[in-house]
């Protein structure tokens, strides 16, 4: 393995670490992982370490296992275990060999600290769970030693297996590092590494009840795999001397290519929350339909709303590697989307809310077919067929009796439009409904005036898109909006105060014919109207909004 693949990305803080290590030959390969813990569905921020470890991986021609953490048998599920498998192939990214889990490693953990037991550097702990808090000290305190904590080696051995094959309660005790109560590190006070749980695992079943904490599993799973690169979030930074005592005090793994591990900033993303057990929260309290909401910044739900993998991907190489957290403009995420999709995504014209449109100076029973461009910018993509009759439907925002100002460019009484790719029309009058609303307006055409100007010379300033109504197919579009109102929505402890409660608008109208046959997750644009891709839950023709053709979210 080398850098080859390397030379033309840009440069961060890791892949230095990387370029460094392969130079000195500390390392031949790399190896990296992605280990997610199966208590929840993948959100934008994993994408961020998903588009690390796998591309770190890719670029020097390593490999990248997918891992599951599947420490905490209680919080986790084998459909969290599905949804992240789809997630990272969506991503576009393929694991090295097999799915791997913790759990395929239990005997050997369990290995490791009987061992670490057998060299008096771990205990069995019998204090409670408040008095393990007393104990543990404070900031600017230092804890105290357990009365536990010198128990004879042969003794611990003894409790520890007793541990193992279910001789004590749940709760009742743990088994502990011995390493520093007075250290400024908190996490070095002695942390727990194995704990009862008397629950059903989702790999396992009920072989084991007890079973090892994430920061003693963590690094013997990297060491055991040969991860040459354990590339985690600032937040675990001071755990790394977790990390590093656990693998230095092991025979097996104290060896000079062991394991090491660099933290990055975290994703942070404005109008959003990245906390799973939050997010939890909001399917929970039934805030959102549920993980794949496309209001949620899950990769499920942002997948249902019409972003592509490759807008994420590209969304991840412009946020960066940095060991500095900060917020990210949500308007980043969606100028990348904007990006794929005005390249990619075919065009057709939709009506969002519909008002007939009826032309008296055309035939009455004539139904013509006319050609427009699929992509304007790209001639391979071809021409598709629409229809022109009698009777259309524009949008009802297109149209007012006077316009307001000399720039309004739709369609008013006694002024002209062309209707996109087809005729120039003018209003020359309209009809209400009991409510006095608009439901009906009376245009006349101009038939020389198909792919060309008026002859006369007329200037056509504005240009509206339509359906041809007996063509035409019933939809329903739904118009989502930010989830939240405030910038930081983590910062409030009740989600529901924060919520916007017109993030999601539902409206009625018409597509092309062609649109029947729209597959779910492929995006078009909606002439004039924004990307809208086909729901993927939906047995009907439902329509999401991914992202208007411009932000106008600041205007």
């Amino acid at each position: 393995m080398n850098s080859e693949n390397s030379g033309n990305k840009p440069t961060n803080f890791i892949r230095n670490i990387v370029n460094e290590d392969l130079s000195s030959s500390k390392h031949d390969y790399v190896i990296t992982r992605f280990p997610p813990e199966p208590n929840g569905y993948l959100h934008i921020g994993h994408a961020k370490s998903i588009c690390l470890n796998f591309g770190t991986a890719k670029d020097y021609d390593g490999w990248c296992n997918l891992r599951f953490d599947d420490t905490n048998p209680a919080k986790e599920d084998v459909e969290y275990v599905d949804s992240i498998k789809k997630d990272v192939s969506w991503l576009g990214f393929e694991w090295h060999g097999k799915v791997k889990y913790s759990s395929d490693y239990f005997d050997t953990f369990y290995q490791c600290a009987t061992e670490l037991v057998s060299k008096g550097l771990a205990y069995v702990c019998f204090l409670s769970p408040d008095e393990s808090r007393e104990y543990r000290g404070t900031l600017t305190k230092p804890g105290k030693n357990s009365p536990y904590r010198d128990t004879p080696i042969e003794q611990n051995l003894t409790l520890f297996k007793q541990m193992k094959e279910g001789g004590f309660k749940e709760g009742e005790c743990v088994l502990r590092g011995k390493i520093d109560m007075s250290s400024s590190f908190m996490c070095m006070r002695d942390p727990i590494f194995y704990r009862i749980r008397f629950e059903s695992h989702h790999q396992t079943h009920n072989q084991w009840c007890i079973y090892p904490m994430y920061d003693f599993a963590h690094c013997l799973g990297d060491a055991i795999e040969g991860v040459t690169h354990s590339l985690c979030t600032l937040e675990f930074q001071d755990n790394r001397r977790i990390y590093d005592w656990i693998l230095d005090n092991l025979d097996e793994f104290n060896k000079p290519d062991r394991p090491q591990q660099y933290e990055f900033s975290r994703l942070n993303l404005e109008y959003t929350v990245m906390s799973k057990r939050k997010l939890q929260k909001l399917v929970e309290n039934k805030l959102v339909s549920g993980w794949n909401d496309p209001r949620m910044p899950t990769l499920s739900g942002l997948r249902r709303r019409g972003y592509t993998p490759a807008s994420i991907r590209n969304f991840a190489q412009r946020v960066g590697i940095s060991k500095v957290d900060s917020v990210i403009d949500v308007g980043i995420l969606e100028a990348s989307i904007r990006d794929d999709l005005n390249v990619v995504a075919p065009r057709t014209m939709a009506v969002l809310n519909p008002i007939k449109l009826v032309i008296e100076n055309y035939p009455e029973n004539k139904l013509e077919t006319l050609q427009a461009p699929i992509h304007p910018q790209n001639e391979e993509m071809g021409k598709r067929d629409i229809f022109f009759s009698r009777e259309l439907y524009i949008d009802k925002e297109d149209f007012l009796e006077k316009s307001p100002n000399n720039k309004y460019k739709r369609l008013t009484l006694d002024k002209e439009v062309r209707l996109r790719n087809s005729y120039v029309i003018k209003a020359n009058r309209f009809e209400c409904d009991e409510n006095d609303d608009i439901s009906i307006i009376y245009c006349t055409y101009d038939p020389e005036t198909l792919g060309k100007n008026p002859a006369d010379g007329r200037k056509i300033k504005g240009v509206i898109h339509f359906v041809e109504a007996s063509k035409s197919i019933e939809a329903e579009f739904r118009i989502y909006d930010r989830l939240f109102l405030n910038s930081n929505p983590g910062s409030f402890d009740d989600l529901t105060s924060a919520i916007n409660p017109e993030s999601i608008k539902i409206r009625k109208g018409f597509v092309e014919p062609s649109m029947l046959n729209a597959k779910p997750e492929i995006s078009y644009q909606f002439e004039r109207e924004g990307y809208f891709c086909r729901d993927n839950q939906s047995d009907g023709l439902v329509f999401n909004k991914t992202v208007g053709l411009r932000d106008t979210w600041n205007q």
